[in-house]
């Protein structure tokens, strides 16, 4: 199974949130560390990963709202 990094993180909690996105549409992910350990509360950068046959569908649904821009 080959996986691909769709988003890295500064913060490992930002990953795991996007990570449950994921599961509740039954797309399997997984996050990688790559730093090192948390310091005072920063946290640690991390990288969110999805099979590649998941790829489009997980950007999708991780990527921001678009607003629509009204004329005024």
């Amino acid at each position: 199974m080959s996986w691909i990094t769709l988003r890295t993180t500064s913060t490992r909690w930002e990953a795991e949130i996007m990570q449950q996105v994921l599961a509740a549409h039954q797309i399997p992910a997984r996050v990688l560390d790559l730093g090192v350990a948390p310091y005072l509360g920063l946290g640690s950068p991390a990288a969110l990963q999805v099979r590649v046959e998941d790829q489009w569908t997980a950007l999708l649904l991780i990527s921001p709202v678009e607003e629509e821009q009204t004329e005024g």
